[in-house]
């Protein structure tokens, strides 16, 4: 693998901050600095956590940086849920974008496992 842009994992992290970034600017304004910015952050931290382990070139480093952004997800996971009991976020909209974390969580321990078995 040459870049990590080539990682489809890395591919879907991006799409669902996207899809975040969206969902997001529906809130309402007095959420800008608390859930609005808390699943901002955190979704972005997914892909930058992914990218940022490719980049150290060293398979150890990358599956400590994988293992980062699974927290990260964990993390955006549990905003969504609070945004959603709070009704900030539609229920069919809520449940893509956990869907989509359930996706790359899958993604992310399957890909470290495979690293883990090369070393």
């Amino acid at each position: 693998m040459s870049s990590y842009k080539d990682l489809k994992v890395w591919q879907q992290a991006i799409e669902l901050a996207v899809q975040c970034y969206r969902c997001t600017e529906d809130f309402p304004k007095s959420e800008l600095y608390g859930l609005a910015s808390q699943i901002r952050r955190a979704s972005t931290s997914v892909a930058a956590n992914i990218a940022e382990g490719h980049g150290r070139e060293n398979t150890g480093s990358f599956v400590q940086f994988l293992r980062i952004a699974q927290g990260s997800l964990k993390e955006l996971e549990t905003h969504l849920i609070i945004a959603r009991r709070v009704d900030t976020i539609p229920g069919q909209e809520f449940q893509s974008l956990i869907d989509q974390c359930d996706e790359i969580g899958k993604m992310m321990r399957s890909l470290i496992r495979s690293l883990q078995e090369k070393t």
